[in-house]
């Protein structure tokens, strides 16, 4: 079975730290791409080892990323 998710990736320090929303697992790596395979790999492994209840209870169906303006100053 394959699950379409959302990836998550921004910059922190000298890294990148990526998170699925979805489930709320995240993984860091040195660049964008490693961030993202450490998260799919993390992924991976959760879906692996959870156990049936522990996957319906964290994921959520339904995730909106959207951006917002807002005034400063």
């Amino acid at each position: 079975m394959i699950h379409k998710l959302t990836a998550i990736i921004e910059r922190e320090g000298d890294g990148f730290v990526s998170l699925c929303p979805e489930l709320d697992i995240a993984s860091q790596g040195n660049t964008i791409e490693q961030a993202r395979d450490n998260l799919k790999e993390a992924l991976e492994l959760f879906f692996e080892t959870a156990s049936p209840e522990e996957k319906k209870r964290r994921l959520h169906g339904e995730i909106y990323l959207t951006q917002v303006e807002v005034s400063v100053g």
